[in-house]
């Protein structure tokens, strides 16, 4: 193993126990009982410390005596990349009771594995959106568990129709809808099984995002889950030669675990190429792109585990 590659493993690795520690539930609550005040979307270290200190002081009597400052250099360290070993990995993996496909992914991340993704940027819209995003529509009453986005682009090259399937958690009691964002190019928005329709109240949040609310078919309780389906259709000017027209983006406001994203295109109107890419939030360059080959359904897809605040997709010429 390169050490390049293993850099990069550990590096995933801590991107993904960051993940672990932000998303709502027992592991979050494990260290923020800890914390006086909460910043939003910041892990605080000294709290984390004191967890792991508890977790040896009741595993040894020997490290009865750790105190967490003495463990805080080792957690800023692990997670903000720098060094993340193993034996600060397996620490946290016990001192906070990660399931076991959880632990197994974080040892493939850290040996760098190449069938694991975790995608992680420092936004995927402008902040003043992101503010936008707040304002209309209040704090986020859900995680998302798993998404599939399977679309398909016609015979004439333009893109049709996106269907998309979801499985969120409530992260508050009696969460009743979640947020659906959307440009200028959406045409219709159907919704599909676990959906009792949409609440009708358009909000404009930029010069060309919009923003509205799928209403689900039942309210959740906090942590009870369920599965949502909706089909979007477009409306492109018809120009294949704008960007626009030849790419399909996905973006993470926080975290979103268990992405999938499919692409088929019409056996009459294939591409002459296409590339799996990230880019820097939704109006920004291209950052990265690799070319990828289209399966014998004429599709391209792409699976990761993790996703935090960035942009990702495909792109493909003509």
């Amino acid at each position: 193993m390169s050490y390049r590659t293993q850099s990069d493993g550990r590096r995933a690795a801590s991107d993904y126990l960051r993940q672990l520690l932000l998303k709502p539930g027992a592991y979050r609550h494990a260290w923020e009982r800890n914390v006086v005040r909460a910043r939003q979307g910041t892990i605080n270290q000294l709290a984390v410390s004191d967890v792991l200190a508890t977790y040896l002081s009741g595993a040894s009597e020997q490290a009865a005596a750790v105190l967490p400052h003495q463990l805080k250099d080792t957690v800023s360290r692990a997670l903000s990349g720098r060094l993340l070993s193993k034996p600060a990995l397996e620490l946290f993996i016990a001192a906070f009771g990660f399931t076991a496909e959880e632990a197994d992914r974080l040892r493939k991340l850290w040996l760098g594995s190449g069938s694991i993704r975790v995608l992680s940027g420092s936004h995927a819209v402008p902040p003043q959106a992101e503010r936008s995003i707040h304002d209309a529509l209040g704090p986020r009453r859900h995680q998302t568990l798993t998404m599939h986005d399977h679309v398909y682009v016609d015979g004439e090259g333009r893109i049709a129709r996106a269907r998309t399937m979801q499985v969120i958690e409530a992260s508050v009691p009696q969460t009743d809808r979640i947020p659906y964002l959307y440009d200028t190019s959406s045409l219709t928005v159907e919704a599909g099984e676990g959906c009792a329709g949409l609440s009708g109240e358009l909000r404009q949040l930029g010069d060309d995002v919009f923003a509205t609310e799928i209403l689900l078919a039942k309210p959740l309780g906090l942590g009870e889950t369920t599965a949502v389906e909706y089909t979007t259709t477009f409306r492109y000017p018809g120009n294949l030669e704008d960007q626009c027209e030849r790419q399909y983006r996905r973006g993470a406001l926080g975290s979103l675990e268990n992405f999938d994203l499919r692409i088929e295109f019409h056996p009459g109107r294939l591409p002459a190429g296409v590339w799996w890419a990230t880019w820097d939030g939704v109006d920004g360059p291209l950052l990265t792109e690799e070319p990828v080959l289209l399966d014998s359904l004429n599709a391209a897809q792409r699976y990761l585990r993790s996703l935090q605040r960035t942009v990702v997709g495909f792109h493909w010429s003509w």
